[in-house]
Parts: C-alpha cells; sequence; structure tokens
C-alpha cells in the first residue's frame, strides 16, 4: 500500500498532449469563455495585483517556493487534470499574501457525459468490455467543500454549462485535441483505437445526442472556484438562518435546488 493521492493521471502523457496543443495554437471556445469569465469576476474586484500568479499544470503541485509571494493566483482550465487537487489548492492559498485573490476555472460536473457514454456503449459492443477514456469530473459542490479544507476564506464554487454542437463525431475530437484534453489517464489502453470502434462511438453519438438538425450535442460544466487567503479584516460568516438576502441574487445568477442541472448555454 502506498502512500499519497491515487494516481489517477499520466502526467507525461498531459504535458505531451498540452505542448502539441500549444504548438498548433488553435483557439478554442471553451478557453476563451473561461478566460472572459475569469475576467469578468476580477473586475468586480476593486483592487490592483502588483504579484500575480499563473497557476499551470506543471507548477501546481510545487509551490512551496512561491509562499506569501502572490496577491492574485489565477487557473485556466489546468486543476483538473492534477491527481492532488486537494493538495494544489492548499498550496494555492500558501503562495498568496493575506487578503490574496485565487480564482480558477475548471472542467466538473457532467462534462463531456455524451462521450463517455457513446464510447462506453462502443467499446461493449466492439470489444465486450469497457476501459478508461473520459476523465472523470468533480461535483460543484465537493469542488467548494475543497477550498475550505485548502484553508481559503469566503469560498465559493459556481458552475457554468455550455452546450456546444458539433457538425460531427470528429469535429468534437479536433477541439478536445486543441485544448489538450484526449485521453491521459493511468489505467487508459495504450492501443491505438480502432477504426471498428471510432465508427461505432460516432454511430451511437449520432444515435442518442444528436439534435433534429444532425448536429451533435457536448456538455461542458465549467466551475469557477473563488477564495481569499485568511486576514483579520475579511467579514465574518453570519450564524446560519441569519442572512437577510439570498447569495444567488448577489451574484446574479439562478438558485438550484439539489440536484438541479446549471442553466445551459447553447453553441
Amino acid at each position: 500500500m502506498t502512500d499519497g493521492p491515487p494516481l489517477i493521471f499520466d502526467r507525461k502523457a498531459i504535458a505531451l498532449h498540452r505542448t502539441r496543443a500549444a504548438r498548433r495554437n488553435d483557439e478554442t471556445f471553451l478557453r476563451t469563455e473561461a478566460e472572459a469569465a475569469i475576467a469578468e469576476r476580477l473586475s468586480i474586484v476593486k483592487r490592483d495585483f502588483a504579484h500575480r500568479l499563473d497557476v499551470a499544470f506543471d507548477s501546481a503541485e510545487r509551490m512551496e517556493a512561491a509562499s506569501q509571494s502572490a496577491d492574485l493566483a489565477t487557473s485556466l482550465l489546468t486543476l483538473h487534470t492534477l491527481n492532488d487537487l486537494p493538495g494544489a489548492l492548499v498550496q494555492i492559498c500558501r503562495a498568496l499574501k493575506p487578503d490574496g485573490l485565487f480564482i480558477g476555472a475548471l472542467f466538473g460536473g457532467e462534462t463531456l457525459t455524451e462521450l463517455r457514454q457513446s464510447l462506453a456503449a462502443a467499446e461493449i459492443e466492439i470489444m465486450g468490455g469497457v476501459s478508461p477514456r473520459v476523465a472523470p469530473f468533480a461535483d460543484v459542490r465537493d469542488l467548494g467543500g475543497l477550498l475550505q479544507r485548502a484553508g481559503f476564506a469566503l469560498p465559493v464554487a459556481d458552475v457554468e454549462r455550455t452546450v456546444a454542437r458539433y457538425s460531427d463525431f470528429m469535429a468534437l475530437v479536433r477541439d478536445l485535441r486543441a485544448l489538450g484534453e484526449t485521453n491521459a489517464l493511468v489505467e487508459r489502453s495504450r492501443k491505438p483505437m480502432r477504426r471498428a470502434m471510432l465508427a461505432a462511438a460516432a454511430r451511437h453519438y449520432a444515435e442518442r445526442f444528436a439534435d433534429p438538425d444532425g448536429k451533435l450535442r457536448a456538455t461542458f460544466d465549467i466551475v469557477y472556484l473563488t477564495g481569499w487567503a485568511p486576514h483579520e479584516s475579511q467579514p465574518k460568516p453570519l450564524a446560519p438562518g441569519s442572512a437577510k438576502a439570498r447569495l444567488a441574487d448577489a451574484l446574479g445568477t439562478k438558485e438550484l435546488r439539489s440536484g438541479e442541472a446549471p442553466p445551459k448555454r447553447q453553441r
């Protein structure tokens, strides 16, 4: 039995995929949306951030040297591929100066649920079994809990859902490659996907997740994490039941009941 977090992701494979994506330099609407959402959240914070820290995939888990050095830390669509996300959030919190701000965007929730189901159905049909092909994604409530456990004050986790529409199955695959989000699970099959398997996946996808015009739906839930490094000047949380206004009203969002899906954006 080994200590430490489980090894879900192959770090070398992730680095390779993202290096290839960076070389292609293909702009993706998901990255653009996440950048705009982070910028919007920063725009309402009336503060100058002199020392900023960009938390990339290859730095999030080794930030001890940055202790209390940053006013602002941001992360754009990288944290969901970490083996030790709780540990990385602890390190990010420690890297911030007191009252420093962290804003991160990562995939979560029901992201790529259509692809996951289609690949599983195809593999059962062709191979008689299922192997890991789409990474697991954390729920927004669990991610909010991780912020608290990491030591952030005033933690907020919210999710925005985009339902993209693609002309065909390979158009979705190309977008995932442009993001560096192809399969990098440790337990993935190392054999190239058979043509019959790819054709079956495309067929299952079209049968189950196509709109009347033939375009394929793909769900992407981007979770936004916001938290502050603790400082004595920060407001203290109210006692349970004493709030006079709803957080959803303040954020301009819809309050969701337990089990209710977030609002959709169409692409």
